[in-house]
């Protein structure tokens, strides 16, 4: 089963992703913020990793910052998840390092679409190696 890592300060947020991933038959864990999010990661060693970009404690792009830092995931694909997409802020998060990016109200397809794409992704790069 393909482990995925859910960071969201928001319960509902989180609630909502989890329903449709455990009912595409993914394993997923969860993270209030993004020092849970950086501990959650290391516990349950995900293939993938969503992170809100508002979170306190650290934000999206601190807690992607830290999870880089170790070389166990320099390279998993890490999603980008914001409900105030301002102009220029997809291009600041990919800019930073996330993967790729997607906006609040979650499209459950666009979400569900992405996911494979970056999980297809990451098993080509792995076959290569």
């Amino acid at each position: 089963m393909i482990k995925v890592l859910i960071a969201d300060d928001r319960a509902a947020s989180r609630e909502l992703i989890r329903t449709v991933l455990e009912a595409d038959g993914y394993e997923v864990y969860e993270a209030v913020d993004g020092w849970d999010a950086v501990r959650r990661a290391e516990e349950c060693q995900p293939a993938l990793i969503i992170l809100d970009l508002q979170m306190p404690r650290l934000n999206g792009i601190e807690a992607l910052q830290k999870l880089r830092q170790d070389r166990q995931f320099s390279d998993i694909p890490v999603l980008a998840l914001t409900a105030s997409a301002m102009n220029g802020d997809r291009e600041r998060a990919l800019e930073a390092g996330f993967t790729a990016y997607i906006t609040k109200p979650v499209s459950l397809t666009s979400l569900r679409g992405e996911l494979r794409r970056l999980l297809d992704a990451g098993a080509l790069r792995a076959a290569g190696d």
